[in-house]
């Protein structure tokens, strides 16, 4: 059987022992010592009324199934019905996951080399894999296939984006690159490209044949994988 042992958990966090509180337990233990709804709790700052910020913290990961990931899925409106949780809170939440997302992603730098659509997978894949809207990307690569950089192109609705192509080869130009590699999300799951994707994957392919820049691969990634339209034989 589970036993809470914070004490008295709808009292106000100050008036905890000081062995309990979030905050001095990090400095104290390490931050790795803390749940999750201990961190939560630290970044919400105060709770509700009747409940503490530990309480309301547990209030939000239910929202989130427990799941750190679905919380990064989780906009500002449907947080803000929580009572407790204003529009500065639901902010900090939101910009506390972007943090978590591009620190995963910052695993990856410059240095790397992009052979397949695996290694591009590795790259966008916590970027990209639990975002609600619909993004694209564009890796940026010299001719022995190092990143040169990266860029997020454009962001749209659940189901497509916008992208137009002068921007990517005005970038390419300037960075020097004469690879790319094109990635976007399917926010539904579904790894097989539309109609829409493989049309802009060719209008990028024949444009980069006149500045002499190969469209390497397009991956289309999801938290259930990737697809890749190289690896399939479609690029």
């Amino acid at each position: 059987m589970f036993v809470d042992v914070n004490p008295a958990p709808h009292l106000a966090i100050h008036k905890w022992p000081d062995n309990e509180k979030p905050r001095e337990k990090l400095i104290n233990i390490g931050a790795t010592a803390l749940s999750d709804a201990e961190l939560l709790a630290i970044l919400l700052h105060t709770g509700h009324k009747s409940k503490s910020a530990l309480e309301l913290a547990k209030e939000i990961l239910r929202l989130a199934n427990n799941n750190l990931s679905e919380l990064g899925k989780i906009n500002v409106k449907k947080l803000q019905k929580l009572r407790g949780v204003g529009y500065a809170k639901a902010v900090t939440i939101l910009a506390a996951m972007e943090l978590a997302r591009r620190r995963q992603a910052g695993t990856i730098h410059k240095k790397t080399v992009i052979n397949n659509g695996s290694d591009a997978a590795m790259f966008f894949k916590p970027m990209l894999a639990d975002q609600p809207f619909e993004t694209f990307h564009v890796l940026f690569l010299s001719h022995a296939n190092k990143v040169l950089h990266y860029r997020h192109l454009s962001t749209g609705g659940i189901t497509s984006t916008v992208v137009d192509p002068r921007i990517i080869f005005r970038e390419a130009l300037d960075t020097g690159a004469t690879k790319l590699l094109l990635c976007h999300n399917h926010p539904s799951g579904s790894l097989r490209p539309s109609q829409a994707d493989l049309r802009i994957t060719t209008r990028i392919k024949d444009m980069g044949m006149l500045f002499d820049i190969q469209v390497m691969d397009h991956i289309i990634v999801s938290e259930t994988g990737y697809y890749s339209l190289a690896e399939e034989g479609m690029i």
